[in-house]
């Protein structure tokens, strides 16, 4: 089963603003997301995880983690974890604030969306029906 990370998401507070940040980056360069600690469970991340994203304080979006891998050694190392391109909506997930990142257990995920069956529903529409019980 694989593990996942959850990393809230700083200066974008939307899927569209992160696309559009990705958008400056040049074309064909590797999505890397970069943190201080490795995680110790790396392997079962890169075995079918995800990072699920945190815009606001709702768990809105994912993508799958294709590597990750440590640079440098001793206070000097970090981490890089590379990321497929392909951003995945998942179901608004209210989450509480956190500093870096945490695991996320596979069963504890959020499901992804249906866009054809939704279409685009505005992420604070959609975070009042997750409160509300009703999605």
């Amino acid at each position: 089963m694989p593990v996942h990370m959850i990393k809230l998401v700083v200066g974008a507070e939307t899927i569209d603003d992160l696309m559009a940040w990705r958008a400056t980056h040049p074309k064909g360069s590797p999505w890397i997301l970069n943190t201080r600690m490795t995680p110790k469970r790396a392997a079962e991340m890169v075995d079918g995880g995800s990072v699920y994203r945190v815009f606001r304080g709702v768990i809105l979006c994912r993508q799958r983690i294709l590597a990750v891998d440590t640079l440098g050694e001793g206070p000097n190392a970090r981490c890089e974890v590379t990321l497929d391109e392909t951003v995945v909506r998942v179901a608004p997930t209210p989450r509480r604030a956190f500093q870096g990142w945490r695991y996320l257990e596979h069963n504890d995920a959020p499901p992804d969306l249906d866009e054809a069956a939704f279409g685009e529903i505005p992420p604070e529409l959609a975070r009042q029906l997750r409160e509300a019980g009703a999605w």
